[in-house]
């Protein structure tokens, strides 16, 4: 049996990928890395001049673009993103389902409204957008779907209720999905550490902060979004073809809280 030469299994030449929360961030970057990669490239997320400094970049990698300003918590807006890509590129094969977050707040000060609003924000609209993707995807003979979670997840800290109860859920409903979707779809989740970002940045101006975030980490630096952008190209190409239903941790190494909020106790 003849092998194919394994970088060109990372290869995406003439794919179409959707990247939500592409504005900024792990999504601008993995947006660019798709396009690098060979991909065209939908760039979503709420603000329009975002996504347009976003799609710019991916031309600049010689690669088409199109910017959607999309609210993912809208169910019309998650259905217009897909027409345009279809009526765009006439196909679809890879979803990065990036757009999430939501801000730490103790438990007893976490309102129901906030509470189900982040449920909204960081699983529901991953549940809508992808059975919206599925069958461009199935039309063409299959794809990849990659949701990024956080370590949240899968590590206590409080002030995380509702972030981490969201997270969770998205990982696992990775997992759940995975079977039903395979083999035409794979789906698989990244679990993501502190990365440096817009949403991260209020806490690493602070260098005491940022050096117990580099010293609670195994790896003794801050994550970059190209960290996780790599690991987004490897689940998007067919270089992981036998990989679905599996959460990947990119985190630097750790298996607790680089940092920990304080809180009252009760």
């Amino acid at each position: 049996m003849t092998q194919e030469p394994v970088l060109e299994r990372f290869r995406l030449d003439g794919a179409v990928a959707i990247v939500t929360g592409a504005g900024k961030g792990i999504g601008a970057g993995t947006a660019v890395a798709l396009a690098e990669a060979g991909a065209d490239v939908v760039c979503a997320a709420r603000t329009q001049s975002d996504i347009n400094a976003t799609a710019d970049a991916v031309r600049g990698r010689g690669r088409r673009a199109l910017a959607v300003a999309t609210d993912v918590t809208r169910t019309d807006d998650l259905e217009r993103l897909v027409r345009a890509t279809i009526d765009e590129f006439g196909r679809l094969d890879v979803l990065v389902n990036n757009a999430g977050g939501w801000l730490p707040r103790p438990l007893l000060e976490t309102s129901e409204r906030a509470f189900e609003a982040a449920l909204r924000f960081n699983v529901t609209s991953v549940f809508l957008l992808t059975k919206l993707a599925v069958p461009e995807m199935v039309a063409n003979g299959g794809g990849s779907i990659v949701n990024i979670s956080s370590r949240s997840a899968s590590m206590v800290q409080p002030c995380f209720v509702a972030y981490a109860t969201a997270k969770a859920a998205l990982s696992m409903m990775t997992r759940a999905m995975a079977p039903e979707l395979a083999p035409k779809v794979r789906v698989n989740a990244i679990e993501v550490g502190g990365v440096e970002t817009q949403g991260l940045a209020h806490v690493l101006t602070d260098d005491d902060v940022r050096r117990q975030l580099e010293d609670n980490t195994p790896m003794q630096r801050v994550g970059r979004p190209d960290d996780i952008a790599a690991a987004v190209v490897y689940l998007a190409s067919p270089a992981s073809s036998w990989v679905t239903g599996k959460i990947f941790e990119v985190d630097g190494g750790v298996e607790a809280p680089a940092f920990t909020i304080p809180f009252e106790r009760l």
